[in-house]
């Protein structure tokens, strides 16, 4: 009788589970809308904004969302480009593990006592800058990147209405850092408009670098099955989504725009030689940029948390600024497409985000008890973290492009805490977009 009973009541539970999940995945494609119409609503410009090309940019956001995700092996394609940045990588820990010994990631002679604290970020990581600006310089003085911009123009003007310089920076960021990427195009840099230059930083704050994507794909292996495949798929997604949400935010008002009659620009190189070495003093002037803008955005936020921290308790426990940001994620990640009990949880994940960091957002998401988020909002939240979009890299974005084009720096830092929402913005929207899929 009670089997009986059983084997009516289980096609009524599969269906309303069916149901759940079907709602849950229309709830994140409302979401994708709503998240476009608040970009509009930030926007400098609305008139301005193409419709046309809105509708455009969104198709081919969701189009290579679904080819990567439904035809995983598209993904494999993009492992020789991160294989090779894993080799620049290392070619700079040779580097800083020659110079700075075990400080610099050589061995250490001592056993750490905690995992991870003999990383130096000064040492290990950020040197890759120098590396990179003295790629750069020579692949120009060769005239490798020249042809490479043109193209990127000639494509991306068709398609997306952008010009080849900054798809080209755009298409960098997939596998490279916020400052790295833009060193591909720093000769144009300061002949961009006010919305390429916008655009420019919001694919640094839209995408991660492939440096760390190993990193991150480890932590999250026990709970995210294919966890690395997902961190490839949603660093190639953010090229489309940021080009969408920087020409919402700050569309074009002008024609002149780095396309595909950019002139070339003379970056004043008589040898490699000489490209070596003036690469390497551009790449040190900014290195220590970036080092001393880190070293004062975490000092500023660590007083502002204890500013607000005076305030009276809420729930126990002490007010910051991850907590206030929480509260205001939360109904974005319910837009996303996570039930409101998992999307308080989640806002707080992307408050940490945005005033820490994403990885300790992802160590924290690592740690969740496995009622917190279920195996879907995990997936929606390995996207919507998957970017630099947060206040100390916000310092190394000001500092770096600062003196890649000094004569731009007021309007880089005008633009800087919109590229902040600009690019937290555009995971959301992959995290929308990934919901509406699964």
């Amino acid at each position: 009788m009670r089997n009986s009973i059983a084997l009516r009541e289980a096609p009524a539970h599969n269906r309303m589970r069916v149901l759940g999940g079907v709602m849950l995945q229309l709830q994140s494609a409302f979401g994708v809308v709503a998240l476009l119409v608040i970009a509009w609503v930030l926007s400098e410009n609305r008139r301005m904004v193409s419709l046309r090309q809105a509708a455009i940019g969104l198709a081919v956001t969701v189009v290579t969302a679904l080819v990567l995700i439904k035809v995983p092996l598209v993904t494999q394609a993009f492992g020789v480009i991160n294989d090779a940045v894993g080799t620049i990588a290392a070619a700079t820990r040779a580097g800083t593990a020659f110079v700075f010994g075990y400080v610099g990631g050589g061995p250490a002679p001592f056993d750490p006592k905690a995992p991870g604290s003999d990383f130096i970020l000064a040492f290990q990581a950020l040197p890759i800058v120098l590396v990179m600006s003295v790629l750069t310089t020579l692949l120009f003085y060769w005239r490798v990147l020249p042809p490479i911009v043109r193209g990127m123009a000639w494509l991306l003007e068709r398609t997306l209405g952008v010009g080849g310089a900054v798809g080209l920076s755009t298409a960098a960021n997939i596998f490279l850092g916020m400052v790295e990427a833009p060193l591909f195009i720093r000769p144009y840099l300061a002949q961009l408009s006010r919305s390429e230059l916008f655009l420019v930083m919001t694919g640094g704050m839209a995408g991660i670098a492939g440096t760390v994507l190993v990193l991150y794909a480890t932590l999250l292996a026990p709970l995210i099955p294919d966890a690395a495949a997902h961190f490839v798929i949603a660093s190639v997604l953010g090229a489309p989504a940021a080009i969408l949400v920087s020409l919402i935010m700050v569309p074009e008002t002008s024609d002149t725009r780095t396309g595909g009659s950019l002139d070339d620009p003379d970056i004043q190189v008589s040898s490699t030689m000489d490209a070596i070495v003036k690469g390497t003093a551009a790449g040190l002037e900014l290195l220590m940029n970036i080092i001393a803008m880190l070293l004062v955005l975490v000092a500023l936020v660590y007083l502002a948390n204890k500013i607000v921290g005076l305030l009276p308790e809420i729930g126990g426990a002490k007010i910051s600024l991850q907590r206030l940001l929480g509260y205001v994620m939360a109904p974005v990640c319910w837009l996303m497409g996570l039930p409101w009990p998992q999307a308080i949880t989640a806002g707080s994940l992307m408050g940490t985000k945005t005033v820490l960091n994403e990885l300790i957002a992802y160590v924290d998401l690592s740690k969740l008890g496995p009622d917190a988020l279920d195996p879907r909002s995990r997936l929606i939240m390995l996207y919507a973290m998957c970017g630099f979009a947060n206040f100390a890299s916000l310092g190394i974005m000001i500092g770096g492009l600062g003196i890649m084009a000094p004569t731009r720096r007021d309007e880089i830092n005008a633009l800087g805490l919109k590229s902040i929402v600009s690019g937290t913005l555009t995971t959301c929207l992959m995290g929308a977009i990934v919901g509406a899929m699964t």
